[in-house]
């Protein structure tokens, strides 16, 4: 056996002498764009044009290593060159082990600086001030809809959307002895309490259940206290001396949630995108309708229409409203120019690459 490896041992050291000196010379060129970048003062982190990099090494990819693979190294090799410009500053709803952490990875690799905090009004906070350059927060879930404090946000700040992740949510029940003896409160946040709250009444009706501000805080608690079992991700249990006591608790096998990259940075279009507004109408008959009327006139899709109260009268309400294309494609500048002269309130949210997955 080890006369019939060692040639396959041999060769493979060979190839990864060759990736090596590829990376180094791929490196070099990064850095090469980093001094035009910091000449013409160009952002570091370009979304689209990552996106574009990505989507074509999948499409070009011959195997046997699969799409999603091979986009995870490329992902991680653009990471660590881009980090030899600057390390991007990336805020997201914490402590660490949470969803939006895992969302963070997904879109800007772990050649950066992660920043936890500890609401997504804090996430806001810190991209609006610069002191990150972007923030990552959930915007809606496959089972439980929007996360309505990500969409008051974006209304009421300047922050602009610049990228989107959808990552798949399993979640698990855990405590500190991996056993539900002696535990008195489930602790989770809001959402993943909803998202499981069909399998919580069948199997634990009786305990109380706690939302706290994140998972990964329902986790943290739980590691300091054998009263508490949190709903959580493995990867946050595993962070904070967890035993997992039930695993996929979520109703909906194929949970997912959907997160935004924020910030000040305006994209350019990538080939596959999606634009976000924010839009109110007159309070009279047949107003949404004729609001919405330019996108099928232009051929635009809308893939989201989701309404929140205004809070500034009765009834009073904004669309929040998803369409495919970036806002400088012909056809969905020339139907957000006639829907903008239709609607009593008109905001872009951002024009991004799609996601990935």
């Amino acid at each position: 056996m080890t006369d019939k490896l060692k040639p396959l041992r041999e060769k493979i050291d060979a190839i990864d002498a060759q990736i090596l000196a590829l990376l180094n010379e791929r490196a070099k060129v990064a850095e090469e764009v980093g001094h035009v970048k910091a000449e013409t003062n160009a952002p570091v982190f370009r979304p689209e044009r990552e996106a574009q990099v990505l989507r074509g090494v999948a499409e070009r990819n011959p195997g046997p290593l699969g799409g999603r693979e091979v986009q995870t190294i490329f992902r991680e090799i653009m990471s660590a060159c881009r980090a030899l410009e600057r390390r991007v500053t990336v805020a997201f709803l914490g402590p660490a082990g949470t969803f939006s952490e895992q969302a963070v990875y997904a879109q800007f690799g772990t050649a950066i600086e992660a920043v936890p905090c500890a609401s997504i009004d804090e996430v806001f906070r810190a991209t609006e001030a610069g002191t990150a350059d972007f923030g990552v927060v959930p915007v809606e879930n496959s089972s439980e809809g929007a996360v309505n404090r990500t969409l008051d946000l974006m209304l009421a700040t300047p922050c602009l959307i610049s990228g989107e992740i959808a990552i798949a949510v399993h979640h698990s029940l855990m405590t500190r002895t991996g056993s539900m003896e002696g535990v008195r409160v489930i602790c989770a946040h809001s959402q993943a309490l909803a998202q499981c709250q069909v399998w919580l009444n069948q199997n634990f009706p009786h305990i109380e259940r706690r939302a706290v501000a994140s998972n990964a805080e329902a986790a943290r608690m739980a590691g300091d206290d054998p009263t508490i079992a949190a709903i959580a991700s493995e990867h946050a249990g595993a962070q904070y001396g967890l035993g997992v006591t039930h695993a996929h608790i979520q109703d909906d096998p194929h949970n997912r949630t959907r997160f935004v990259v924020i910030g000040s940075l305006q994209t350019n279009p990538s080939g596959k995108d999606h634009t976000s507004l924010v839009l109110a109408v007159p309070n009279k008959a047949g107003a949404v309708y004729h609001l919405l009327a330019p996108l099928s006139k232009h051929g635009v899709s809308m893939t989201r229409f989701e309404s929140r109260p205004a809070r500034i009268g009765t009834w009073e309400y904004y669309f929040y409203v998803d369409v495919e294309g970036h806002v400088q494609d012909p056809s969905v500048a020339k139907a957000l120019a006639e829907l903008k002269d239709n609607a009593a309130f008109f905001k872009v949210l951002g024009s991004y690459p799609t996601s990935l997955t």
